[in-house]
C-alpha cells in the first residue's frame, strides 16, 4: 500500500469506481478496499479454503473476489507460509502448506476493536518471517474508520502463529497513528535466525511514515521485538532531521546480527541504506545505494491503472558459501526499452555498492518488468529475483503478464537464463477485445509487491494471477474470483 503526506489530502480523494482507470498513482491500496466497505459493499465471510492445481501452478487462494499483494516465507522445505490482501473482506489472509507446496489452506488473521462510533477496521500490507523456533510471524497495518467520517489512524500489527500458519492465538497492535498524525504504511519484517548471532531470534519490522521530521514522527521506522513478537521498541532509521519522505522499507539481517534496512527515498531518488550493530537499537547515517530514474512509480501498460512502485527488495547471504556476508538490493527503474529491475551488491555491511546492472534476459523487444522480489538461500547462496514480466504478451502494447525468476549461483557475477513460472498468461486490459474485463479489481490489480522465497535449494513464488478471474469458487456466493494467488515449486 502507499501512504499520502497527510491524512487529509487521502480523504480528499474520491474514487468512483474500482473499475476506473487513471487513479491518482499515490492511493494506497487499499483505498479501493475502503471505498468499497464505505460505499456499502457486502462483504464475504473468510471460510476454509483448499488450494486448487493449475498444472505445475497452484491456486493458493481458491477463493471469491479479488486478492492483491503477497508475500511467502519458508521455515524449511516443506513448511511454508504466505499472506495476501483481501479487498472485499475486513481481515488479511494467510496460507500455509506442510507439504512442500503442493497443497494449501488459508486463515484470517485478528482485527482490534474499532475505534469511534460506528467504526470499523481493516487490514492490509502483508509480510511474513519464520524464526529458528518455528513461531511464524505476520505483519500487518490496521486502518480504523467511520462510516461517513473518513480515516480515524492507522495502526501496526505483528500476529505470532506456532503452527506454521493454520492458528494466530496471539497478535499484537502497537504505534497508532490517528487524526492528521503520521501514516503507517507498508511494513515489512524479518527474524534473526541465524546460529550464533548475539539477536538471534529478534523480530523486527520496517515501515514509513508519511510526512515527518522529527525521532518519533514520519521517516522510516524499525521496530524490535526481543519477546517473540508480544512487544516492540520503535528506533528511526533514516536521516532524523529530514522530510521523511520514503516508502517501501525492507529490512534483512546478516550473519553475525547484523540489521539493514534499505528504502526508496523519493525525495532524493535514490534507493537508500543504513545499519545497525546492536540489535536495532541506533542505525548508522543513511547512505544512497543507487540514483535512480523514477521517482515514485510507472505507469506502464500492464499497470496501468495501480501504476508500478518503485522500492528496494534486499536479502543478505548467511550460507557457508563463498558468499557470505554479502548484500544484494534490488529495484525497478527505467531500462533499455521498458522498465527492468536493477540490482546493486556490498562486501563490506554496506559502505560501499557496486553500480547498478539490468537482471532477467536480455530481450531485442521492449519489455516491463517490475512488481519483483529478492531472496538468498540460506542454505545454498542462490541469489533469487522474481518479477511480472510482459515479454509473452500478445497484443503489442505490453498488456500481458508472467512471472518470472533470475537465479545467480555466483554471488550475482552472472545469471542463468530467466525460468518462466507461470503457465499462462494473464491480461488485465484486453480481454478478448474487450476492456474493461469483466471481474478485474483495477483498483489494486496485482498491487504493489509479489513475493519470492528461497530454501534449500527450493525456491517458491507468490504472485497474484488473473487467469481464472471469471471461475466460480467452492460455495462462493458472491460470484467470481478475480485476481487470485498463485505459487508453483522451482529447483
Amino acid at each position: 500500500m502507499r501512504n499520502l503526506t497527510f491524512l487529509a489530502a487521502l480523504a480528499a480523494l474520491v474514487i468512483t469506481s474500482s473499475a476506473q482507470a487513471g487513479l491518482d498513482p499515490k492511493d494506497p491500496t487499499w483505498w479501493d478496499k475502503y471505498q468499497y466497505i464505505q460505499n456499502g459493499g457486502a462483504l464475504a465471510v473468510g471460510d476454509a479454503t483448499q488450494s486448487i492445481a493449475y498444472g505445475t501452478n497452484v491456486d493458493v487462494s481458491n477463493e471469491c473476489g479479488p486478492q492483491s499483494e503477497t508475500y511467502i516465507t519458508m521455515k524449511d522445505t516443506k513448511v511454508i507460509a504466505g499472506g495476501s490482501n483481501e479487498i472485499f473482506r475486513l481481515p488479511m489472509r494467510a496460507y500455509f502448506s506442510s507439504d512442500a507446496g503442493k497443497s494449501w489452506g488459508g486463515a484470517d488473521l485478528p482485527l482490534p476493536p474499532a475505534k469511534g462510533t460506528n467504526g470499523i477496521d481493516f487490514g492490509s500490507d502483508p509480510t511474513l518471517a519464520f524464526d529458528s523456533k518455528g513461531n511464524l510471524f505476520y505483519g500487518y497495518i490496521v486502518v480504523f474508520f467511520g462510516h461517513g467520517n473518513g480515516i480515524n489512524g492507522t495502526q501496526m500489527a505483528v500476529a505470532r502463529s506456532t503452527d506454521g500458519g493454520r492458528t494466530w492465538p496471539q497478535a499484537t497492535f502497537f504505534w497508532f497513528s490517528g487524526g492528521t498524525d503520521h501514516f503507517n504504511d507498508k511494513p515489512m519484517i524479518t527474524a534473526d535466525r541465524t546460529a550464533g548471532s548475539p539477536f538471534r531470534d529478534r523480530v523486527y519490522i520496517a515501515w514509513d511514515a508519511a510526512a515527518g521530521g522529527s525521532a518519533t514522527g514520519g521517516g522510516v521506522l524499525v521496530a524490535r521485538s526481543k519477546d517473540s513478537g508480544a512487544s516492540f521498541s520503535v528506533a528511526r532509521a533514516d536521516e532524523p532531521h529530514g522530510p521523511g519522505r520514503a516508502i517501501g522499507a525492507i529490512p534483512f539481517v546478516g550473519p553475525n546480527g547484523e540489521l539493514y534496512v534499505a528504502w526508496n527515498d523519493y525525495a532524493a531518488n535514490t534507493i537508500a541504506f543504513s545499519s545497525s550493530l546492536d540489535g536495532g537499537a541506533t542505525f548508522s547515517p543513511q547512505v544512497v545505494i543507487s540514483p535512480k530514474t523514477i521517482p515514485f512509480d510507472a505507469g506502464i501498460p500492464a499497470e496501468f491503472s495501480r501504476r508500478a512502485l518503485v522500492y528496494p527488495a534486499c536479502d543478505t547471504d548467511r550460507s557457508a558459501g563463498p558468499n557470505r556476508g554479502r548484500l544484494y538490493c534490488s529495484w525497478m527503474d527505467v531500462g533499455d526499452m521498458g522498465t527492468d529491475i536493477f540490482l546493486s551488491t556490498s562486501g563490506d555491511g554496506g559502505a560501499t555498492w557496486s553500480a547498478a546492472r539490468a537482471v532477467g534476459d536480455r530481450l531485442p523487444f521492449a519489455v516491463d518488468r517490475f512488481n519483483h522480489w529478492l531472496a538468498v538461500d540460506a542454505v545454498t547462496g542462490q541469489v533469487v529475483i522474481a518479477f511480472y514480466d510482459t515479454r509473452n504478451d500478445t497484443t503489442g502494447q505490453r498488456y500481458g503478464t508472467d512471472f518470472y525468476l533470475a537465479r545467480s549461483n555466483d554471488g550475482a557475477a552472472s545469471f542463468a537464463a530467466d525460468i518462466r513460472v507461470s503457465n499462462a498468461t494473464s491480461n488485465e486490459h484486453d480481454c478478448n477485445g474487450v476492456f474493461p474485463c469483466v471481474g478485474i479489481n483495477y483498483g489494486n490489480q496485482q498491487g504493489d509487491y509479489a513475493g519470492v522465497a528461497s530454501y534449500g535449494g527450493v525456491a517458491h513464488p507468490l504472485w497474484v494471477d488473473s487467469r481464472a478471474n471469471l471461475d466460480p469458487a467452492p460455495g462462493c456466493s458472491r460470484g467470481i474470483k478475480m485476481e487470485e494467488v498463485f505459487t508453483a515449486t522451482v529447483k
